[in-house]
């Protein structure tokens, strides 16, 4: 088995390497289709990686995962299957791939939203429609009496 290589992204400049020995893969049978070879192969793929204790990562990214796939987590320990393919190979390929897909998402600083004004133009409309909102309810009201 190899390394888990993850590309380059926000909040990883220079890619993710995450060493072949702190992954732990299980095998088991898959549901679906495969006719009766599904009954005997192990196709099945669930891959683990310890976010807690793996060399992969730095402090500060290690923070920012362990907050970001906080509901995923057992522990600290990330898990993904892939069942999809009725080989075991590919399936280990897609469980590898979803894997570095969550790694990286989240190690992405978060988007802060900037505050922006709300344009002339809108600040007008909106007044002018208050306005023939304030002049219709106006009109609906019963005369007085003075």
């Amino acid at each position: 088995m190899d390394d888990l290589r993850i590309p380059a992204g926000p909040g990883a400049p220079g890619g993710i390497r995450v060493p072949a020995a702190e992954l732990a893969e299980q095998f088991s049978h898959a549901s679906g289709p495969g006719g009766q070879g599904v009954n005997t192969s192990d196709s099945r793929v669930q891959l683990s990686l310890d976010l807690g204790v793996t060399s992969a990562l730095t402090e500060s990214q290690r923070t920012r995962v362990l907050a970001a796939l906080a509901p995923r987590l057992t522990g600290t320990t990330l898990t993904v299957t892939a069942a999809e393919f009725r080989s075991q190979r590919r399936n280990r390929a897609a469980a590898r791939e979803r894997l570095g897909e969550l790694i990286r998402q989240a190690v992405a600083p978060p988007v802060l939203r900037r505050a922006t004004k709300p344009t002339k133009g809108s600040q007008r409309r909106r007044a002018d429609a208050k306005q023939r909102r304030s002049e219709l309810k106006r009109q609906r009201r019963r005369p007085s009496d003075d």
